[in-house]
């Protein structure tokens, strides 16, 4: 089995920063990809950034030049520093790894976290 944690959500000014983590933990060989989403009740969830199998980085063209997505190998920790936040940026992100393990290739889903971008 394999566990995914999310934090670092919260309420920012827009202008401001935040720093989301996402920890993968379990019986896994290694991690294929990786990824941010984010999701606005009503409406579908949408691919913020991802890194798929060690290639470069993705971005929605919503948040290039705004959002970082990166990973700590050691810690099996995926990251997204997000600068220079607008209200429309507010959503519950979540974090994904698709991973190779004794099953197979699986994805996991992080539980999400509330970002909310509000003067």
């Amino acid at each position: 089995q394999v566990q995914v944690v999310e934090s670092g959500g919260g309420l920012v000014q827009p202008g401001g920063s935040l720093r989301l983590s996402c920890a993968a933990s379990g019986n896994f060989f290694r991690i294929n990809d990786m990824g941010w989403h984010r999701q606005i009740p009503g409406k579908q969830r949408e691919v913020v950034a991802t890194i798929i199998n060690n290639g470069n980085p993705n971005y929605a063209d919503s948040v290039k030049g705004r959002f970082t997505i990166s990973i700590d190998n050691v810690k099996n920790t995926v990251y997204l520093q997000m600068v220079s936040l607008k209200p429309e940026d507010t959503a519950v992100y979540y974090c994904n790894f698709v991973v190779w393990s004794s099953q197979g290739l699986k994805n996991y889903w992080g539980q999400g976290t509330q970002v909310t971008v509000s003067s």
